[in-house]
């Protein structure tokens, strides 16, 4: 997740420098949903003791 995360946060750092501010926008909004997803997981599995599968 995190990594997805940083994914959208470049494309949209890129999508702003450019100009494109839509994008920029929705890229923005994408990561951070994607962030505080990952967190919430992480936190998640950390309470009950289980690890993520492996990638």
């Amino acid at each position: 997740m995190f990594s997805w995360a940083l994914v959208f946060l470049v494309v949209a750092i890129i999508a702003g420098v450019l100009g494109l501010s839509g994008i920029a926008g929705m890229a923005t909004n994408i990561a951070w949903i994607l962030f505080v997803v990952g967190l919430v997981l992480a936190i998640i599995f950390f309470i009950s003791g289980r690890r993520p599968p492996p990638i």
